[in-house]
Order: C-alpha cells, then sequence, then structure tokens
C-alpha cells in the first residue's frame, strides 16, 4: 500500500511511535511517505520505500502573510502528496491539529481520489489540547470526520469519549510497540564511562514538559543516592531542564546527575541502567518505560493514566501515585538492595515488553488499513 505518516518529528512518544511505525511498514514492502515540516529525530539514513516531504511555510514577503499558519500549508502539501504518488492511506498521529489539516487535504481531492484518514490518539491531543475551550469543537470534529481513530491505550479511548462525548465514534485500542531486535537486554552490565565503579545506574528519558515531574526524578534519585553509590542519567530536553538542574543543585546531587541532552539512539544507554524512574503526573502509554523494560530494566513510575496497563506493580516494575517521591525513593532502595529480586523483576519487565513486540502490533495497523481502504 502506499501510506502517507504526518507526525510531530521533534522528540516524544508520538514521533518515536509514528516514525517506527513507517520504517517497520516499509520493511513489510508498503511505501511509506513522511509529510511534516522536519525530519523526524528517528528516521535515521536512507530506508528503501520510504520518503520524506518537508512542508514549507515561507510564502514570500507579504505582510500579511507574517504568520502563516502552519496548518494550512500542511494541509497543501499532504493534498499534494496524495494527488501526486497515489496515497490510499494518510495516517495523522495526534488530532489537532493533524486530523484536521488530513480532513482538508481529503476534501481538495474530492471524490475521485478516495483517501483514507487514520487518527492516532497519543494523550496530549485529548487530555491538554483538545479540552482548551477554543479547540474543543474542531477536536472533536477532526475525530468523528476521521475515517478510523485508534488510541494507543484503554485509559486514553475512554478518556476520548468521556471529553468529546464520541459514542458513535468507532475507537480501535492498538498499543505503541517496540522493537526488541534493538531494545533487547544488554549481554553484559558494564556501564563504562556512564557512571563510577560501584555505582547503580538510574536513568530517565523524556521531552521535560511540565506533565512529566522531572523535578521528581531528581527527588525519587536523590533519595535513592543518599542509601548507595548512584548515578542519574537524564535523556532529553525541554523547558523543564532548567528546573531539574536547579533541583540537583539544591538536593546536593548534582555532581551524580548527567544531563545527556537529546540523543537519538538511547537503546545502548537503557541496557546499562539498573533502574529507569518515570514519575509523571499522566501517561497515555509510556513508550520511553516499555523501551526500558524490554532492555530488561525495572521501572518506577505512577499509577496514572495508561501506564498501569504497561507496567504490573510489584512485578515487572514499580507504581506508585503522582507525587508519592517518599514512596518511590523507599521502594527503589529495597529494590536495589536485593539482588535476587532485581533480576527477577528485570527478566519479568522484559517478558512484557513481548507483549508489546512490533512483529505482534504493527500487523494491527496493517489490518486496519486494509479495512478502511477496502
Amino acid at each position: 500500500m502506499k501510506i502517507g505518516i504526518t507526525c510531530y518529528p521533534t522528540y516524544g512518544g508520538s514521533g518515536a511511535l509514528a516514525t517506527e511505525l513507517g520504517l517497520d511498514l516499509a520493511r513489510r514492502g508498503h511505501e511509506v511517505h513522511f509529510i511534516t515540516y522536519a525530519m523526524p529525530f528517528r528516521l535515521r539514513g536512507y530506508t528503501e520505500g520510504v520518503y520524506f516531504h518537508e512542508v514549507d511555510t515561507s510564502v514570500g514577503h507579504y505582510p500579511l502573510f507574517e504568520h502563516y499558519p502552519y496548518t494550512l500549508a500542511l494541509a497543501s502539501k499532504q493534498h499534494e502528496v496524495a494527488l501526486q504518488m497515489g496515497l490510499q492511506v494518510l495516517h495523522v498521529h495526534y488530532a489537532i491539529p493533524h486530523a484536521t489539516t488530513a480532513w482538508l487535504a481529503k476534501e481538495m481531492l474530492g471524490p475521485g481520489h478516495p483517501l483514507k484518514v487514520i487518527t492516532t490518539l497519543h494523550g496530549t491531543d485529548i487530555t491538554l489540547v483538545g479540552q482548551e475551550a477554543s479547540l474543543h469543537p474542531i477536536t472533536k470534529f477532526s475525530i468523528e470526520r476521521s475515517d478510523a481513530v485508534t488510541a494507543v491505550s484503554t485509559y486514553l479511548k475512554d478518556e476520548t469519549i468521556r471529553t468529546f462525548g464520541c459514542e458513535q465514534c468507532r475507537i480501535s485500542v492498538i498499543p505503541n510497540f517496540v522493537n526488541l531486535a534493538e531494545y533487547r537486554p544488554a549481554d553484559e552490565k558494564t556501564g563504562d564511562g556512564l557512571r563510577p565503579a560501584g555505582h547503580k545506574l538510574v536513568s530517565h528519558v523524556s521531552n521535560f514538559r511540565e506533565v512529566k515531574r522531572v523535578k521528581d526524578v531528581v527527588r525519587v534519585f536523590s533519595r535513592i543516592r543518599k542509601a548507595m553509590p548512584a548515578t542519574l542519567l537524564m535523556i532529553g530536553d525541554g523547558p523543564e531542564r532548567d528546573d531539574a538542574e536547579r533541583e540537583a543543585r539544591d538536593l546536593a546531587v548534582a555532581q551524580d546527575v548527567r544531563f545527556l541532552g537529546k540523543i537519538d539512539t538511547v537503546a545502548p544507554l537503557l541496557q546499562q541502567s539498573d533502574l529507569f524512574v518515570l514519575p509523571t503526573q499522566a501517561e497515555s502509554f509510556g513508550l520511553a518505560a516499555l523501551e526500558a523494560m524490554a532492555c530488561g530494566v525495572p521501572v518506577v513510575g505512577s499509577r496514572a493514566g495508561g501506564l498501569p496497563e504497561v507496567v504490573e506493580d510489584g512485578k515487572s516494575g514499580i507504581l506508585e501515585p503522582p507525587g508519592s517521591v517518599e514512596a518511590m525513593g523507599r521502594r527503589s532502595i529495597e529494590l536495589l538492595r536485593d539482588p535476587e529480586r532485581h533480576r527477577a523483576m528485570a527478566t519479568a519487565a522484559a517478558d512484557r515488553a513481548r507483549l508489546f513486540d512490533a512483529d505482534r502490533i504493527v500487523p494491527m495497523y496493517e489490518a486496519l488499513y486494509r479495512e478502511v481502504a477496502g
């Protein structure tokens, strides 16, 4: 099939999932066209069957176009690529603005080109952006006008129906997935160059937005550090990074916290980790947690949103209510002090991740494409 994909190309779970999906679809023989304003961060090098179409938002120097909307440029580009490449399906990730522009592109094509629009909901497009009063009607419209809608967790499906009253919307739950060929337990945990000898290695990956509660990551780590030698890897970047760095200094653990910034390939870092901390306020799924689990790393996270659908408390990880820094720290210390229990939880985490193997999940999208495209 000929499939178009629009996503946010920046760091975050939705962009990572959309890019990995496109790459996997290409490996399965499909022709995949990414349509967005920049190269997706996980689109590394050349892959046969994968094409990138950059959205151009420059429209000259006419003063009235100084704030030319990206959404209009995107809709025009989606229309252009669908027409020229003969796309059968346009799979957009995030309801706002991508489902809206996809609907507009489809309307521009007219009935002579039966493009089908599939929208995948990832979280903040529903729980944050879509609930803004000014955007609520158009978000609801865009969801209802999609030919098919998927959500990455049952939690997100239920939240969408509750928020928008889309009782007539057919929303399929297709969870995020992980490439087990890349994300797998390390043959040997050395931690060379990542931590001093004898240190436990704790990690966190996110886009450092407020909802990720990155200061709580540092607070949990400070409790671990008081109990044993440990190093924290903070992977990613975003608006809360400065606050997290300040928190590390205030708690006197800055010398053991490494802020690594944005890194495209995180699997080698996760493989060397002993613990992954994700004390998020709300998580629609928790792709970063899944990738850590696939590397055989127990997750300490929040019992919130869709994360309990991924992490089994007490078996493949540890879950506590958001903000429960003391409990997360205490249970982390207990786990790291018990090698036998840690090994069992690490094994259970890797076993749990196999349920979300790309080879199990991507065919679900393929089946949906065939069903919708007829």
